[in-house]
């Protein structure tokens, strides 16, 4: 057995997977242990998960040092104090830098940091480094490189180069955790744990065989036998019949569609392995250090294959990456849809931004940059829905490197541009709002979104591939956001009943019990709007049985005989005096109960209902069998609002965005109001407005491309 070193050996008793290390040089640390260090915190002491918090709204940066010289370090630290910033990601991408060879641990340029950070006043979010390993891990150990749906080995000189399956990356990875924690676990500028960076932004499916054997264990675990799997699977479909776990492989690349049941479990799995990851990564910390543990989620647009509902339980306050994504329609009401869910992940309680942009990212086909004043309301945005602190990627641009192009709080055109302006505005309006961290967002309306449904409503072989899950759930979250209303975004089966109205968009894959849930909500009187496509299958990608919408058939009072989708760029009118078209679906409805609310006004379905509504128990159930176009979806929401009792915040619309803070205790509530839009807009308010210190009442005035926070009056006693 090789010599291991201190900090090998109790990785060792951590790890979540076993392996043998291979054959090596004793390792050596340089750099003496500082003071703060030495102590080890005892599991039997410790008092579990940490929550986070603070007392007042924090800006904050990712920094990477390691591109920089000492002499640049003390400059930037001038600046960070300058701009305001209190909370400093160090040692994300610091593998390499701290243990530059297999036998080597060097720490004394962290250590410089870390010092020179808390000397200052700045406090320390750090990156346990192992998001990506270095090229001497994945020269000496080729077996932990990620292998891609047609088989192909992904290799170094990009990030995320591993397979979250492998044991020999995740023993070495939790040994480099655990000397990272023994080391800093104590120190005084430790704010906050921060493990990897964006878990499965890049490696997040893996078909390795490594991967297959993991899969196996996963699929044994759930299913107890080959039998369940086969019934789970429908593998009598296509002789796919397996006769032992051992015959069973990831959804590798097919000649023809794999098999649905397999691709969705393969999903599970996946998102399973990345935060066993996470877990194993927190356990190591948590053995060393009482400070909370986070990582930073992707709830964007573009993550689809991590389940965050599952992820949420194990962190010690929700942390999350969101860039504006400008291959999107709307980016402002996708950002906004993401600081919902975001918020409904941490439970209602305040979360971090963990990184966002002063301007253009540098992995979009074009990236735009920011225009004037954007920066500032993209950041409040996220502000208002529950952000207790704000952090950018990242503090200084790189001048080398794949992100030399992405924007940063320090750009390439120094102190003198308008992005440094601007940053140094958003820093004063925090400082101006002591009293809003802690307080809370409340809604009236839940929007049910599951990962789940992105996995199995979007796979191949469904009735139109112009339709996806998420295209849907923003269209229905964009026209609740128009109407001027709280959304808390929830999984299905959530607790429903402290909401007036309840949107269903989209839900393809629901549960019985889940269903259950909706059922009982909606019969004690609550309202609920259900789009179409829901309803379709169980867990298990099966179809429920009596037809569409299946799981919801009983609960909308309605029947589909058959979808019809519409082929690109056909539209079909609306009967009726309201106008509005449809688009990419319709469906050959039933009434079984509900009636007609709007018909289809032309092509073979006309006259048939393309939004119905049903007296279910106490309360009401509408249901949109067609895919309606943006004005149409909202008039219909707006309907519905007003029928479960719902009231929007004055003044809000397409681009004016109108959200309540409201505080848990003692102290004051806070009206946020972002006009995106070319005009100036007026909303009614009294209290002190933060951003420009004067007093409001009994109106706003919001100028166009501007954000205005007001610190509300209490109510005068009636």
């Amino acid at each position: 057995m090789p010599r291991l070193c201190w900090w090998q050996f109790c990785a060792r008793s951590q790890a979540t997977d076993r392996v043998a290390l291979r054959e090596g040089a004793t390792m050596v640390q340089v750099g003496t242990p500082p003071v703060w260090s030495r102590r080890r915190v005892d599991p039997a002491e410790a008092p579990g998960r940490t929550p986070w918090r603070t007392d007042h709204p924090l800006l904050g940066c990712d920094y990477n040092p390691e591109q920089w010289p000492r002499e640049v370090w003390h400059e930037d630290v001038r600046l960070m104090r300058e701009a305001g910033v209190e909370l400093v990601a160090v040692n994300v991408f610091g593998w390499a830098e701290i243990q530059p060879a297999p036998d080597r641990l060097d720490f004394d340029r962290l250590d410089e940091v870390l010092d020179l950070l808390h000397e200052h006043g700045i406090g320390v979010n750090l990156g346990t480094g192992t998001a990506s390993p270095p090229p001497w891990l994945t020269t000496a150990y080729p077996e932990v490189l990620p292998v891609a749906e047609d088989g192909t080995t992904r290799w170094p000189g990009g990030r995320q180069a591993w397979c979250p399956s492998s044991p020999v990356f995740r023993e070495l990875s939790l040994a480099l955790v655990d000397a990272v924690a023994s080391r800093y676990g104590q120190h005084p500028g430790l704010r906050l744990w921060h493990v990897s960076n964006e878990l499965g932004g890049h490696n997040s499916l893996c078909y390795c065989d490594v991967s297959a054997e993991a899969f196996r264990r996963w699929l044994r675990a759930r299913y107890g036998d080959v039998a369940a799997l086969n019934e789970a699977w429908g593998t009598s479909f296509w002789s796919q019949r397996y006769g032992s776990f051992e015959e069973v492989l990831p959804p590798r690349l097919t000649l023809s569609t794999p098999n649905p049941g397999q691709a969705l479990d393969f999903h599970r799995f996946s998102s399973d392995e990345l935060l066993a990851q996470h877990r194993a990564e927190a356990a190591a910390i948590r053995a060393r250090s009482d400070v909370p543990v986070t990582t930073n989620l992707m709830v964007t647009a573009h993550q689809r294959d991590m389940d965050y509902w599952d992820w949420a339980p194990h962190l010690d306050v929700i942390a999350n990456d969101h860039y504006l994504d400008h291959r999107l329609a709307d980016p402002a009401a996708e950002l906004a849809f993401c600081a919902d869910l975001t918020r409904g992940l941490a439970q209602g309680r305040p979360w971090i931004l963990m990184e966002h942009s002063t301007g253009a990212v540098n992995w979009q086909p074009v990236n735009i940059a920011k225009q004037p004043g954007e920066l500032l309301r993209s950041s409040v945005a996220h502000l208002a829905r529950g952000a207790d602190a704000l952090c950018f990627f990242q503090w200084r641009a790189s001048r080398q490197g794949a992100e030399k192009f992405h924007s940063a709080m320090l750009p390439h055109a120094g102190t003198g541009s308008a992005t440094w302006r601007e940053v140094l505005e958003l820093g004063r309006i925090l400082r101006a709002l002591p009293d809003l961290a802690g307080t809370q967002v409340s809604a009236d309306v839940a929007l049910v979104f599951s990962y789940e449904n992105q996995w199995a409503a979007d796979a191949p072989n469904r009735p139109s591939e112009l339709v996806t899950h998420l295209q849907q759930v923003h269209q229905a979250y964009a026209a609740l956001r128009a109407a001027g209303v709280g959304v808390d975004v929830v999984p299905p089966g959530a607790p429903l009943e402290d909401y007036r109205l309840v949107v269903v968009p989209h839900l393809y894959l629901v549960r019985d019990t889940e269903a259950a849930v909706l059922q009982d909500y909606v019969a004690a009187g609550g309202h609920v709007l259900v789009t179409f496509f829901s309803g379709i299958v169980d867990e298990d990608d099966r179809v429920h049985p009596g037809g569409y919408p299946g799981a919801f058939r009983d609960l909308l009072g309605v029947g589909v005989e058959e979808v019809h989708p519409l082929p690109e760029g056909v539209t079909l009118r609306l009967a009726g005096g309201t106008g509005g078209t449809v688009r990419r679906w319709t469906e050959q409805v039933r009434l079984t109960g509900a009636r007609a609310h709007r018909l289809l006004g032309e092509g073979p379905l006309a006259g048939r209902p393309a939004v119905t509504v049903h007296e279910h128990g106490a309360g009401r159930a509408w249901y949109a069998a067609a895919d309606l176009d943006p004005e149409a979806q909202r008039a219909l929401v707006e309907e519905v609002l007003a029928g479960a009792g719902v009231q929007p915040e004055p003044g809000a619309g397409p681009l004016v965005e109108v959200v309540r803070r409201h505080a848990v205790g003692p102290g004051p509530d806070f009206l946020f109001v972002l006009n995106h839009g070319d005009r100036t807009v007026t909303v009614p308010a009294r209290g002190t407005e933060v951003c420009t210190g004067t007093a409001v009442d009994p109106t706003l005035e919001v100028p166009a491309g501007a954000v205005r926070i007001v610190r509300l009056a209490d109510e005068e006693p009636s």
